[in-house]
C-alpha cells in the first residue's frame, strides 16, 4: 500500500485490489459486496470485507492476510508441521495470530495441553471475532490464554518454557518488522525448551527467494537444524508460502511427523488440508528454488 493511502482507496468499481511493493508488478482482485468495518488501530489500517465468492476478507494495511475460503491451507500448515513434527507438543506460544486461526488448529489438537498467545493489537482481535467466528472459535477453548501485548517483552519473561513456538506474522513490514529481526528469533530460541521447535510464516519462495535463504542460514546457525515447507493458499501472492521450521533438537526430522493420526483421529480433529502425506510432500521443493537455497546449510 502506497504512503498516505488507506485500506479502503483499494477498493474500485466493486473490486479490492491488492497492490504491494513487496510484489511488484503485480496484483490480486477479488470482488467485493460489502465492506464490513473499517478501522485505523493503533498499528495498522484494519478492514473487513464481504467478497463474492471468498467469505469476509481481513485486510492489514492493503493486505490480505485471510479469507473464510481458504485459510484452513495456512493455517493448519503453519501450525501442525511443527506440532506433529514433536513427539509431545504439550504447551504452545503463538506470536501474532490475530485473526485466531492459529490458536484453534493448536487447541484441536489433543497433544496440546496449554496455549498462549501475544497479539499487540487487540483490534484484530476483537474485529476477528466480530467477523471471522469461524476462526476465532479457538480463543474460547479452556486452553488459551491470550495476551494482548508485545511478544519480545513476554518471551524476555519466559524462558526454556515451551515445546512449540509459532509465530503468524504479516510481511516483514510495519507493526510486523520486528519479527523477523535477529534478535527476535534468539528470543524465540531462549523461549523453547532444549527439544523445541519453532515454525513461522516463511513468505512466497516465487517472490522473496533471498530472504528465504537468509532466514534459512540464519536459523540453521542458531537452531540445531532448519527447513523449508510449501503449500497452496489461492489468495495469498503467487497462491504459495511457506513455513521456516526450525529445532533445538539435532534429531528431529522435519520431513517425517513423529504424531500420525488415524481417519477417524483425522475427522475429529477437522482436517481439510493436513495430513501425514502432505506433510512429508510439503519439503519437495522445485529445483531451482532448491539451487537458490543451495548456499545454505539446510535439510537435504
Amino acid at each position: 500500500m502506497e504512503q498516505g493511502q488507506t485500506n479502503s482507496d483499494l477498493i474500485s468499481n466493486g473490486w479490492f485490489m491488492e497492490k504491494n511493493k513487496q510484489w511488484s508488478g503485480q496484483a490480486f482482485s477479488l470482488e467485493v459486496e460489502k465492506v464490513l468495518e473499517v478501522k485505523q488501530s493503533e498499528f495498522q489500517d484494519i478492514m473487513v470485507f464481504q467478497s463474492k465468492n471468498h467469505g469476509n476478507v481481513l485486510v492489514l494495511d492493503g493486505v490480505i492476510q485471510c479469507t473464510e475460503f481458504d485459510e484452513y491451507c495456512y493455517q493448519e500448515m503453519l501450525a501442525h508441521l511443527a506440532l506433529n513434527s514433536h513427539p509431545n507438543p504439550e504447551k504452545v506460544l503463538i506470536i501474532g495470530g490475530g485473526d485466531g486461526g492459529i490458536a484453534r488448529e493448536c487447541a484441536k489438537h489433543p497433544k496440546v495441553k496449554s496455549v498462549t498467545q501475544c497479539e499487540i493489537d487487540g483490534d484484530v482481535v476483537a474485529l476477528s471475532k466480530k467477523y471471522l467466528p469461524s476462526m476465532a472459535s479457538g480463543f474460547e477453548s479452556p486452553k488459551m490464554n491470550l495476551n494482548i501485548g508485545d511478544g519480545f517483552a513476554f518471551m524476555e519473561k519466559h524462558q526454556n518454557e515451551f515445546d512449540i513456538v509459532i509465530s503468524d506474522t504479516s510481511d516483514p513490514v510495519g507493526p510486523a518488522e520486528r519479527l523477523f529481526s535477529e534478535n527476535y528469533y534468539k528470543l524465540v530460541h531462549a523461549a523453547l525448551k532444549e527439544d523445541g521447535i519453532l515454525s513461522v510464516q516463511g513468505e512466497c519462495m516465487f517472490l522473496h527467494a533471498n530472504l528465504i535463504r537468509n532466514l534459512l542460514d540464519f536459523c540453521n546457525g542458531l537452531f540445531a537444524k532448519a527447513a523449508y515447507a510449501t503449500s497452496y493458499v489461492p489468495t495469498y501472492p503467487c497462491g504459495q508460502i511457506g513455513y521456516v521450521l526450525a529445532s533445538k533438537n539435532a534429531h528431529t526430522n522435519f520431513k517425517k511427523p513423529a504424531i500420525v493420526f488415524n481417519e477417524d483421529e483425522k475427522e475429529k480433529i477437522g482436517f481439510r488440508y493436513y495430513d501425514e502425506e502432505i506433510h512429508e510432500n510439503a519439503f519437495v521443493l522445485p529445483r531451482a528454488f532448491k539451487k537458490i537455497l543451495a548456499g545454505t546449510n539446510h535439510e537435504e
